[in-house]
């Protein structure tokens, strides 16, 4: 027992002075061999001693053509309309702007808005207060944010009033000044409930728009995306990015059925 106590020692005092576990060679076939020992040295497994890059950060990086213009296009306009199919990424770049904005201090918060609008089918009156009724509308919000950040942080900063998800019924009379505003599922909007959104534009301010205009759950006619963008394409200091079927980055079946559907 004294002997083991003692062995167990000088190994501890070994590893405290950096040294490599010196014991006996096992072999090329055993199944225990000795730890490496890089330079010299004893292995540690803090990443200064060995090469491997250990840290891990999600870039936002675009991964067709559109999406490389809509990032620019957001990085250089106050005011972006993104159209396009789904797929192709409009609301998660757009909220990933918005993280990346409010991380680097450029706004002081971020206003999230979507329409409650029911897709096809009515899902009758759900309890709760006002947060609860409208968490099924919000939720596509609250996917693209938790992915950007772990919803422990995402809470922390709604509850600090940092990150606020509003219906548009919410936004009328408001003016969002140093806000990165994102108004999702645009096409579900009417032509007056858009007039009334951009002009929520206040000053250090960035606001992206995004929508399908094939893809509204209004009747006929209704929608008023199609209509603004049109009209807005002719202010130059207003972007309007048409995104494609080849922009899509979901699975490869749905820009095939988008094709011909």
């Amino acid at each position: 027992m004294e002997a083991q106590m003692t062995k167990r020692a000088a190994l501890k005092r070994q590893a405290r002075e950096g040294g490599a576990f010196d014991g006996p060679d096992y072999g090329q076939d055993a199944k225990v061999r000795r730890l490496p020992t890089p330079q010299g040295r004893g292995w540690s497994p803090h990443p200064s001693n060995d090469d491997r890059d250990q840290s891990y950060l999600k870039t936002l990086k675009p991964k067709s053509e559109g999406q490389a213009e809509l990032l620019n296009a957001i990085d250089a306009h106050n005011l972006t309309l993104a159209l396009g199919p789904a797929g192709t990424g409009k609301t998660y770049l757009a909220v990933a702007k918005a993280v990346e904005a409010l991380e680097a201090g450029k706004v002081g918060r971020i206003v999230l808005s979507r329409p409650a609008v029911e897709a096809g089918e009515s899902i009758g009156f759900l309890p709760g207060a006002m947060e609860d009724k409208l968490a099924p509308y919000l939720r596509p919000l609250y996917d693209a944010l938790s992915d950007r950040l772990s919803m422990k942080r995402v809470g922390a900063l709604m509850a600090e009033g940092l990150i606020e998800i509003a219906p548009i019924g919410y936004m009328r009379g408001r003016t969002l000044n140093n806000a990165f505003v994102v108004v999702d599922e645009a096409q579900n909007c009417t032509y007056t409930q858009l007039k009334m959104l951009l002009t929520r534009l206040g000053w250090h301010s960035t606001m992206v728009v995004t929508g399908d205009p094939h893809q509204s759950d209004l009747l006929p006619g209704v929608s008023g995306l199609a209509d603004i963008a049109e009209k807005l394409t002719v202010v130059p200091e207003i972007a309007v990015v048409k995104l494609a079927d080849r922009d899509i980055v979901r699975h490869p079946l749905v820009a095939s059925m988008i094709g011909v559907l």
